[in-house]
């Protein structure tokens, strides 16, 4: 198709509807949010989610009777990306996909508008075809080939009259650039790192310096993932943590010591805090950004993850007048986000509830929120055993590390206090046996704890690539069959092959894996000094308890995690196999 060709002939929505991936109420919400904020019909589609950006951009392509192409299976050669000078790719957001007898086909985001085709015609001096692509897959080959930043890269150079950037660009100790006209391209640069880690939905930035580069890494749905920047973003960095400590409040001066400090930021309509830790290295200061989004703190309990059974048992915790509940699992399992919405849930106008946190991550309307400063001797415990004085209902203790934390803890426990904390263990039933190393007396924890849980967060498959998973192994189709209580023939698993939607990964977003333990009579009966793991999880069974595997294989059989994510979580090796072995 010619660029003079151009033309939108029916509506994408109509073209959506026709192909069953939009109802006709949904068709009218598209149009109504698109006349309120003045969009395209296209991006309001996509924006509510309703259909995916590839199904969506291949109806507007077919709407304006353009071609649609996939830039990201194409395999772009360098000299293909070069057609094109680098400045009119990051202008226009366009691609050069092919040149076929003096025509070079260019892959735009949107449909380009007349004036647009008229400049590139003048600029060029060349035939071009318009083909059209998502916006994510024209991204990711930008990204690819030239690097986050690249467009700052090359604002740069254009300032310096093309010259290659030679040396680092500092702050003085007033936060002050010291080549000014260099403070806003850092600035873009800066806001470019995390534009992008809110758009791959990141929890953490990692930004570390080496001798002749610098690496960024995104941590997504619990997996770090290196993204690449120009190397000319070495001479940047000094900038890029001054720029960074500016905006945290923290000395742009002191380089010889670690920093902590907190970054609020606002992108349209959502809010989110960036709790940032700066830490000295060999080759410069290495910066760790934690994104806390205050727009996912009052979940449902729904949105958790867990299932019917856990979902009810939960509601009931929130609401007892007394006693403790322990969340278990490692750093980044979900452990504050549960947290949290229990106090949500527990958060009404007749209880008072106070949080002991370290550090605070998440501002909680009508809850007391007070910040462990150890240096200053306000710990766990000290801060706890004042609280307990202040006449509260629920009190949430960001983490028992020790004997003294411990054992306030668990006699507030008994005291008419709902106390909620967490606790470093490998399961929920090793919550007891973690308790007595601790050495609380036995009598204390069979009074006060009242419930267990473990968690993890397994990487969801994408909704929009999953397919029935055909091969599955013999071992593990025996093992889910006996854990669902279901035959072989009806095991199902499934797997993302890969999309536009989830960047070729097959997976996209997390669910956490829930695994409960609720202590009766019989199993507080057995909470002695030496006591073993395995008696307690004998007993637990008895009464419904069900491990994290068994939970993740409802959770495969249920289309929701792959087989690889599931063995990821919960298998264990075993030393006389020649691989690694399920944990039962």
């Amino acid at each position: 198709m010619s660029a003079e060709s151009l033309g939108t002939a029916r509506e994408v929505g109509e073209l959506l509807l026709e192909r069953g991936l939009l109802t006709l109420a949904q068709l009218e919400q598209v149009r109504r949010r698109q006349k309120r904020l003045d969009l395209p019909q296209h991006r309001a589609i996509v924006d509510l989610n309703f259909a995916s950006e590839q199904d969506t951009w291949q109806a507007l392509a077919l709407a304006s009777n353009l071609e649609f192409v996939e830039p990201t299976a194409l395999e772009l050669k360098r000299e293909t990306l070069e057609l094109i000078p680098i400045k009119f790719i990051f202008h226009y957001r366009m691609l050069p996909v092919g040149n076929e007898e003096d025509c070079v086909t260019l892959a735009f985001s949107e449909p380009p508008r007349q004036i647009d085709l008229g400049n590139l015609r003048l600029l060029l001096g060349k035939r071009f075809k318009v083909v059209l692509a998502t916006p994510s897959s024209i991204h990711a080959v930008i990204k690819k080939n030239f690097g986050l930043g690249a467009e700052t890269i090359q604002k740069l150079r254009e300032e310096r009259g093309g010259a290659e950037i030679g040396q680092e660009i500092v702050f003085d100790v007033q936060g002050k650039e010291t080549d000014s006209a260099l403070e806003a391209t850092v600035s873009a640069f800066v806001d470019q790192i995390l534009q992008e880690a809110l758009r791959l939905r990141a929890t953490d930035i990692h930004l570390e310096p080496y001798t002749n580069s610098i690496r960024l890494r995104y941590r997504v749905d619990g997996i770090l993932e290196t993204v690449p920047v120009p190397a000319d973003m070495r001479h940047l960095h000094s900038a890029v943590v001054s720029r960074l400590k500016i905006m945290a409040g923290l000395n742009i001066a002191e380089k010889r010591l670690p920093h902590d400090g907190r970054i609020a930021m606002k992108t349209g309509e959502e809010e989110y805090d960036l709790r940032v830790s700066i830490v000295p290295t060999k080759y410069g200061e290495g910066v760790c950004l934690r994104i806390l989004g205050r727009q996912s703190l009052f979940l449902d309990l729904g949105q958790l993850g867990m299932e019917p059974n856990q979902e009810a048992i939960f509601a009931q915790l929130t609401q007892l007048p007394q006693g403790l509940v322990l969340l278990t699992g490692p750093t980044g399992s979900g452990k504050t986000t549960t947290l949290y919405t229990a106090l949500a849930q527990a958060n009404d106008e007749g209880r008072k509830i106070i949080t002991f946190e370290d550090p605070i991550e998440y501002q909680l309307e009508g809850v007391v929120q007070i910040q462990v400063r150890e240096q200053i001797g306000l710990t766990f415990a000290a801060g706890l055993r004042s609280v307990l004085r202040h006449d509260p209902d629920v009190v949430l203790v960001g983490e028992i590390r020790d004997f003294e934390t411990a054992e306030i803890a668990v006699r507030a426990a008994q005291t008419g206090h709902l106390v909620l904390s967490t606790l470093h263990t490998n399961d929920s039933v090793s919550a007891v046996t973690r308790l007595l190393e601790m050495r609380i007396e036995p009598y204390l924890i069979a009074s006060s704890l009242v419930c267990a849980i473990s968690q993890r967060l397994a990487r969801r498959i994408c909704r929009h690539c999953t397919t029935e998973d055909n091969q599955i192994p013999d071992g593990v189709r025996q093992e889910m069959a006996a854990s669902l209580g279901i035959t072989p023939a009806e095991v199902r698993a499934y797997r993302g092959m890969g999309c536009v939607e989830c960047g070729q990964k097959g997976q996209r977003g997390r669910v956490a894996l829930y695994e409960f333990f609720l202590l009766n009579q019989e199993i507080a009966d057995l909470i002695q000094p030496g006591l073993r793991t395995g008696e307690l999880r004998d007993a637990a069974r008895k009464i419904g308890w069900r491990s994290l595997r068994e939970i993740g294989w409802k959770k495969v059989q249920q289309g929701l995690i792959p087989i690889q994510e599931q063995d990821r979580w919960t298998r264990v090796i075993n030393p006389k196999a020649a691989g690694p072995k399920a944990a039962t």
